[in-house]
């Protein structure tokens, strides 16, 4: 009984919000404070260099140092979707009040479908070859 009493008092509630006209199949737990979270949102990004092993990004906005990503490449007429951790980032050009950073992208461990995609990217540029 004391542990319910205090779960009351604490930050979060244990009443179930009830609307009259409520279509959910279950119910959902007030939160009486503040519980944080994240969001992932994909963003516009310029790939600037590409390699097996990561490549350099142009954005609008900073990525922090050790985050991880997910990333969507679209290499020629193939898409893949990535991890990348972020080995560094700085800013890169300031043209009146907007800023660009660049940020160099380690892929973490790309499957073997992704390794093709991207070696075989790689291999049309070096060989001249126009990717559409």
């Amino acid at each position: 009984m004391a542990l319910l009493a205090r779960l009351h008092r604490g930050p979060y509630t244990t009443s179930h919000m009830t609307e009259p006209d409520e279509k959910r199949d279950r119910d959902r737990v007030e939160i009486l404070g503040e519980l944080h979270g994240e969001v992932m949102i994909f963003q516009p990004l310029s790939i600037r260099e590409i390699s097996h092993g990561g490549c350099l990004v142009e954005t609008a906005f900073q990525l922090h140092l050790n985050s991880l990503h997910e990333i969507r490449l679209t290499l020629g007429d193939k898409s893949v979707v990535l991890k990348g951790r972020v080995a560094h980032c700085r800013i890169s050009d300031v043209e009146q009040e907007i800023v660009h950073y660049r940020s160099g992208l380690e892929f973490i461990e790309p499957s073997e479908r992704i390794t093709g995609v991207i070696k075989e990217f790689i291999e049309a540029i070096r060989a001249g070859r126009k990717i559409s």
